[in-house]
């Protein structure tokens, strides 16, 4: 198929509100990644489904959304995003997430039965064949439910015969911990996302023998060569907090690897992995080779740990990342 790609990222899966107790605010591994993406100058595409009033007939949209949704609303109209992907549903509110904070960790309880849990896989779809995206961005959490998974999984086969890039973020969370579910994901991947704990958790799936996945990179090329040639990624990008990141080829070589920020101002790690992916695209995108696309990330993570929440409430906080990028991509040229 000879599709026309179009240079920005459609992201498919969860948008909710994460209930922190001081206040809600929208959230959900996506909505995170396409903001930060439309803030870094990348055109995004949230594909997700919010609630509605549920007293309202079909046919109902955005004038009737529900609170969770008009906040996801408002913050996806701070930053530009196209709303073309979004859809709505009269019996199934907006996503919520309870975040408890513990010792400078966070606790998550996610809510069943969410709007997100009923995508309409045939408008999905229609969206991605009208306009193809270069990369097709995606979770695991938003295929906890069958609806949204075979939804999901239609859209990936698309992007295969459309050539998108197919990126899966794994974020690994309650209600998608199923070896199967991690499986299918896993095998319509082109590069992979993941954090040492959820490498540590796939290897316990797929692999066998021990893994310390805070061992030097090279250390980790076995197990992760194995892993890759089971479901044919084409790259792995680690992350290991304050023992830094790494990225493997397809051979299970080590293609870049760097530490982890030493100067750190920590606030929280809400939205530090989708973060990480936002600016690996965005970088990408630009042409940037993968070394500096990742120590690009990886600045950008950390600065995202110095705020509150997953996202920045200031604009001027993209400003320096905006140009870092812009001028990556001058040197490139």
């Amino acid at each position: 198929m000879n599709a026309v790609l179009h240079p920005g990222v459609m992201l498919v899966g969860e948008a909710l509100v994460d209930e922190f107790a001081e206040q809600p605010v929208a959230g959900g591994a996506p909505l995170n990644v396409a903001r930060s993406l439309a803030a870094l100058g990348v055109p995004a595409t949230l594909v997700s489904r919010l609630g509605v009033s549920q007293h309202l007939g079909p046919g109902t949209g955005a004038s009737a959304a529900d609170a969770g949704a008009r906040l996801v609303l408002a913050s996806l109209r701070r930053f530009g995003l196209d709303e073309r992907g979004l859809q709505f549903d009269t019996a199934h509110a907006t996503g919520r997430v309870s975040v408890v904070e513990e010792g400078g960790t966070h606790a998550f309880h996610i809510h069943p039965d969410a709007a997100w849990d009923h995508l309409d896989g045939a408008a999905a779809r229609a969206l991605l064949q009208a306009r193809p995206p270069a990369v097709l961005y995606f979770g695991s959490l938003a295929q906890r439910a069958p609806a949204s998974r075979a939804a999901i999984q239609a859209l990936l086969q698309d992007a295969r015969r459309l050539r998108c890039l197919r990126y899966l973020d794994l974020n690994l969370r309650e209600g998608c911990m199923e070896p199967a579910l991690v499986a299918g994901s896993l095998a319509q991947a082109d590069w992979l996302k993941l954090n040492d704990p959820e490498l540590l958790q796939v290897h316990q799936w797929f692999g066998s023998g021990p893994l310390d996945p805070l061992q030097p990179a090279p250390q980790l090329q076995p197990a992760v060569q194995a892993l890759m040639r089971r479901f044919g990624v084409q790259r792995l990008i680690l992350t290991r907090g304050a023992a830094g990141y790494a990225c493997f080829g397809a051979r299970g070589e080590v293609l870049a690897e760097g530490t982890g920020q030493q100067d750190l101002t920590l606030v929280d790690t809400v939205g530090a992995g989708d973060a990480f992916s936002a600016m690996t695209l965005a970088a990408h995108l630009r042409g940037l080779d993968i070394a500096h696309a990742l120590h690009l990330a990886n600045g950008y993570a950390a600065a995202i740990c110095g705020q509150r929440g997953p996202i920045p409430d200031k604009d001027p906080f993209f400003q320096p990342w905006q140009q870092a990028l812009a001028q990556a991509g001058v040197a490139t040229a």
